[in-house]
């Protein structure tokens, strides 16, 4: 049998070591939805705050989102800083340029907007119509997660959040080390 040498992951994998504190950070799903409620389920064992902004509160009554930590109707009380991570989960909503807008305003850490890649997203022509610069549309990033083939809103939520980790660790994702 081979000496297993422990790095600090393994040694916090195998339970003989406690897993190291993270600078605190959010994730905020915008848009409820079957993805989102999956999004921030996942979210909190990975030691984000977890916020889900939704302006139509009729839509709350569809998709349950008890994972969140909190609730909200904008973006102004789901508390916005550097460390913050927003997930755009519908690119169908009226609302979307303004809560985009207003969440690259907050100087979040990461905006993505969830869509098909071969298509423009919707947000470009309405950031532009709103007057947002280029460069601050371009902060935007769509598509997001990892291409994993994902269909299901578990798979989209799962591949979403190993790429924001990728993305916080400075790592491409994948299987390349």
């Amino acid at each position: 049998m081979t000496d297993h040498v422990h790095d600090a992951s393994c040694a916090v994998a195998h339970g003989d070591a406690p897993a190291p504190r993270d600078e605190p950070k959010t994730l905020v799903a915008i848009f409820a939805s079957p993805v989102s409620a999956q999004l921030l389920r996942f979210a909190l064992d990975l030691g984000y705050r977890t916020v889900l902004v939704e302006p139509d509160p009729t839509r709350l009554e569809q998709t349950p989102h008890e994972h969140a930590d909190g609730t909200v109707s904008t973006l102004d009380a789901a508390g916005l800083d550097a460390n913050t991570d927003v997930v755009v989960c519908d690119h169908h909503r009226a609302e979307l340029g303004t809560l985009i807008r207003d969440a690259l305003a907050g100087k979040t850490r990461w905006i993505g907007l969830m869509g098909n890649p071969r298509h423009e997203g919707p947000h470009i022509a309405a950031l532009r119509d709103l007057g947002v610069p280029d460069d601050e549309i371009a902060r935007v990033h769509r598509p997001i997660g990892l291409n994993i083939g994902s269909r299901t809103p578990a798979e989209i939520a799962v591949a979403t959040l190993a790429g924001l980790i990728a993305d916080r660790n400075a790592r491409p994702g994948g299987f390349d080390f």
